[in-house]
């Protein structure tokens, strides 16, 4: 049973029990129902409570229920408030721990509200491109007032029961016992008529339309692409514009089903649900044994390997930065201490987490300092020779059953693996840049690592608060494999008539966060350089436009040397367009016989992202990802593909598969149209109007 009931006294008390957070599934709300019933059938039974077991209140709709049948069947959530709102005896809700989307919906269908200290209350449905569906627009406003349910619900972030105590939302706060409390609550206004109904409440706010108004500017200013945020406030403004109630969640009811339609909210809601299943190995069930992560070294103290002792620092794990020489461990440890400075100057940090957060991170110039620690990441330069030096000293130096970690790029994995005499132990962690922001991890799977190390760094990658996503081992991984594929393309265009701010305008127009010229001179354009010459002896059949490396022997590494793809002043991370640069660009072209032509915005965007895409799919197909969600998760954790189109794949799926194969077929007849030779899977489910997701 998902709910379960027993009489207290002269209460019934119907408890919901759905772990892990009490989802209002199908089997709940009937449960509800029929608990509601058997207190009004029962003469004995003067009140009736409703609470939840274990960890939260009700955490709302049962995700696992989400776009099956079974959510839309009866009772719906409507009906369970309707019978809760006519129920001949009080029903009473006792919140505790979290209280969120139609959980708190479900409480404000209750004729009275009680509540623990601490109880995380919201309304987070606009987060998932949605509003609250059940009455929460309409409801919220009439106890809280409108400004402050209109944040709330525009927001979607928790608040603090004690911070909403003073409001009609809570009719006690109950220190000590919350059952006990709420018992003796319900006990005390049992016999209180008429019983009071939130939706018999007047929203009395002087002058609304002006706030209305002024709230609409406002969101609209911040909600960018996303039109749930507008749509929130329209139905909050129905339920002090509208002439009844039921006028209110009419309109409530068709914003609602408006925004299910939107590519923006399935876009939001496929991220939701692809997050969850990025943690989900088959081969690798939830039981699988961890090993435990009670310390952690990091061998280099660069920019990376800072970043990554952070991320432990931050989850109170203790951590050992490993350096060669005294002056590179001490620069390493003042960044740290200068990035904490930073976040306690902007008030995200207190002196208390600051002082924790340093004294977790120390640091050595001795290998056999670190031989006690339960992991060990290198991050030190992307050399094999440079690899090999370091993971046959660790495999000498760190205790038995120690995970070691790479966090290689693009380098293969399982050669790593094979300079120790433990491969199972070997597992790579590519953290992404600035490590301590960045919330991509991409946890590559040799062929020889331990099932208990990969559902240890899985395990691990939530601890740190990343998103951990498996990746089979080729060079690259999945995100850099995919992003050579676009910057490849990114180049060709340069050749044939673009210039760098024009492709990296349309990109960005598109949504995303940095184009790929923006984003070469912030990684550095050195990097791509080495690991091009690199490409030049192993896969001498790929073809590359020479203007990056033209580039580079001008010197242009891009941020870090005040010249890239464009021209930087001092002290500002502005790009302005580089004269010398356009030149180069169009006298290589006219050097290789290429007569520039003009572009359109709409062709390098589907050029870049159809490169992506279509790599994407060879991934697949090699069994290197394991499903295209994961794909869209490394894109929007980890290389700023907009939000609001859900990932390469999905964004694929959106357009149409049979449409991006036949922009290929298309691009295959100009330059370079070697490219775009479809990936055997794109082709298989373009021909059978199948999708990736």
């Amino acid at each position: 049973m998902t709910a379960e009931y027993k009489v207290d006294g002269g209460v019934a008390v119907i408890t919901l029990n759905n772990p892990p957070v009490n989802g209002l599934g199908h089997a709940t709300r009937s449960a509800i129902a029929d608990g509601i019933r058997r207190a009004e059938d029962d003469p004995q039974v003067k009140a009736i409570v409703i609470t939840g077991a274990g960890k939260a209140f009700s955490g709302g709709a049962d995700i696992k229920e989400f776009n099956t049948p079974k959510s839309l069947a009866e009772p719906t959530l409507h009906t369970v408030l309707n019978l809760l709102e006519q129920a001949g005896k009080p029903v009473v809700a006792a919140i505790h721990s979290v209280a969120m989307g139609g959980g708190l919906e479900l409480a404000l269908g209750c004729h009275y509200r009680v509540a623990a200290p601490g109880a995380q209350i919201a309304l987070p449905e606009v987060k998932l491109g949605l509003l609250p569906g059940a009455g929460g627009t309409q409801r919220l406003p009439r106890v809280l007032g409108l400004e402050m349910a209109l944040n709330m619900i525009v927001s979607g972030n928790p608040v603090l029961s004690e911070k909403l105590a003073g409001t009609r939302l809570f009719d006690q706060l109950v220190e000590g016992d919350l059952l006990q409390g709420a018992i003796a609550f319900a006990n005390k206004i049992a016999d209180v008529r008429p019983l009071p109904l939130v939706r018999d409440r007047k929203i009395d706010y002087p002058d609304h339309e002006a706030f209305l108004q002024f709230s609409r500017n406002t969101v609209k200013a911040v909600a960018g692409p996303f039109p749930a945020p507008l749509k929130c406030l329209e139905a909050v403004a129905a339920a002090v514009t509208s002439p009844s109630f039921e006028e209110g969640l009419k309109v409530e009811r068709e914003l609602f089903r408006a925004l299910v339609q939107t590519t923006e909210s399935k876009a939001l809601r496929h991220a939701f649900f692809a997050e969850r299943a990025a943690s989900k190995i088959p081969d690798v069930p939830d039981s699988t044994p961890q090993r435990p992560i009670k310390s952690a070294a990091i061998i280099g103290a660069g920019t990376m390997g800072g970043g990554i002792a952070m991320n432990f620092a931050n989850a109170g794990i203790p951590v050992k930065l490993l350096e060669m020489k005294q002056e590179a461990l001490d620069k390493g440890l003042a960044t740290i201490r200068k990035n904490y400075e930073n976040s306690m100057k902007k008030g995200k940090l207190t002196q208390e987490k600051f002082d924790q957060r340093m004294a977790a991170i120390s640091g050595t110039l001795d290998y056999n300092e670190i031989g006690q620690a339960d992991i060990v990441i290198e991050a030190v330069f992307e050399d094999m020779d440079v690899k090999q030096t370091v993971f046959r000293k660790l495999d000498e130096v760190m205790k038995p059953g120690a995970i070691l970690a790479s966090n290689t790029s693009t380098l293969d994995l399982d050669k790593i693996a094979a300079f120790t005499r433990r491969p199972q132990d070997v597992i790579g962690l590519h953290f992404f840049s600035p490590a301590n922001v960045m919330r991509l991890l991409e946890i590559v799977r040799g062929a020889k690592t331990g099932a208990d190390v990969l559902a240890t760094a899985m395990a691990l990658s939530k601890k740190i608060r990343k998103v951990g996503v498996v990746s089979g081992v080729c060079d690259g991984f999945i995100g850099n494999r995919m992003i050579e594929q676009y910057s490849r393309q990114a180049g060709f265009l340069l050749e044939e008539g673009a210039l760098p701010e024009q492709v990296d305008r349309a990109i960005e127009k598109f949504g995303f966060a940095m184009g790929p010229f923006r984003m070469g001179d912030l990684a550095g354009n050195d990097i791509g350089w080495y690991i091009r010459k690199r490409r030049y002896i192993e896969s001498p059949e790929i073809s590359y436009s020479k203007t990056a490396d033209l580039l580079c022997e001008m010197g242009r590494y891009g941020q870090k040397t005040s010249a890239g793809w464009y021209d930087y002043k001092a002290g500002d991370r502005k790009p302005y367009p580089s004269q010398v640069v356009n030149d180069m660009i169009v006298k290589h072209s006219a050097d290789i016989g290429v007569e520039r032509r003009k572009i359109s915005d709409q062709e390098i965007v589907e050029r870049l992202v159809y490169a992506l895409v279509n790599e994407g799919a060879q991934l697949l197909d090699e069994g290197i990802a394991l499903r295209a969600s994961d794909i869209d998760m490394v894109y929007l954790t980890g290389y700023g593909f907009p939000l609001h189109r859900g990932g390469p794949m999905l964004y694929a799926d959106i357009v149409g598969l049979p449409n991006v194969v036949s922009a290929m077929e298309k691009f295959a007849r100009g330059r370079h149209g070697e490219a775009w030779k479809p990936a055997p899977l794109l082709a298989r489910l373009a021909a059978e109007g199948k999708t990736f997701n």
